[in-house]
């Protein structure tokens, strides 16, 4: 029995946290400014329509003010 208890232990130290508040806190800004037809993209500056896009600018955003975000896919 003490064994799944270590295990449990364990398991809970591994699930650290991804993103910072303050990175959270950009994203929802995004998603926001998204939602009130406020946030154009970067190159074309065409109106920003998908939520995952405004979410992958808010990371970006995040990233570039040096907030705790994970690395982005390539």
């Amino acid at each position: 029995m003490a064994t799944s208890a270590a295990k449990r232990k364990s398991a809970s130290k591994k699930s650290a946290r991804k993103y910072s508040p303050a990175a959270q806190k950009i994203v929802a800004t995004e998603v926001r400014a998204m939602e009130q037809g406020k946030l154009k993209s970067g190159g074309s500056g065409k109106k920003v329509t998908s939520r995952k896009q405004a979410i992958a600018i808010g990371l970006s955003e995040a990233r570039k003010a040096g907030y705790k975000v994970p690395a982005a896919k390539s």
